[in-house]
C-alpha cells in the first residue's frame, strides 16, 4: 500500500537513533514549547529533498507537510543544517575521491561574453592574440 505522495511504507527513510544522537547537539533550544518528534520531521525533510518532491507530497508517516516545511525553512535560516553538514564533513576525514556533477555547473549565456567586453579579468595567463 502506498502512502500519500506515492511512496510505499518500505521506501521511507528513517534516521537511526545513533544518527540522531550525532546531529542533536546542533538542534536549537525549544524555548519552552515542545517540538514535534525531531526524528520524524528530519527524516521527512531528507525524504522530500532526496526525492525532489513538493512539501505537500511528503508521505503522511512523517507528519503534516506544513510542519516539515516550516522546520526546514526555520532551521535553514538559522544555519542549523549548515552546522550539521560542516560537523559531519569534518568528522568524515579526507575523501578518497572527489566528484563533480556537471549539471550543477551552469553559467548564464551572457557570461561567455564578459571577457570580451573587459568585464571579467583574464586570469588564464595565456598569451593574447594581437
Amino acid at each position: 500500500m502506498a502512502a500519500r505522495g506515492g511512496a510505499a511504507m518500505s521506501d521511507l527513510i528513517w534516521l537511526s537513533e545513533a544518527q540522531m544522537r550525532r546531529i542533536e547537539p546542533h538542534f536549537p533550544l525549544s524555548h519552552g514549547v515542545p517540538r514535534v518528534d525531531d526524528r520524524r520531521i528530519i527524516s521527512g525533510i531528507i525524504f522530500v529533498i532526496r526525492n525532489g518532491l513538493r512539501w505537500r507530497d511528503a508521505p503522511a508517516a512523517y507528519g503534516p507537510h506544513k510542519t516539515i516545511y516550516n522546520r526546514f525553512i526555520r532551521w535553514s535560516r538559522m544555519g542549523v543544517f549548515n552546522k550539521i553538514f560542516a560537523d559531519l564533513a569534518a568528522k568524515g576525514g579526507k575523501p578518497d575521491r572527489l566528484m563533480i556533477d556537471a549539471t550543477h555547473l551552469k553559467a548564464h549565456r551572457t557570461a561567455a561574453s564578459l571577457l570580451k567586453k573587459g568585464l571579467f579579468p583574464d586570469v588564464s595567463g595565456a598569451p593574447r592574440a594581437a
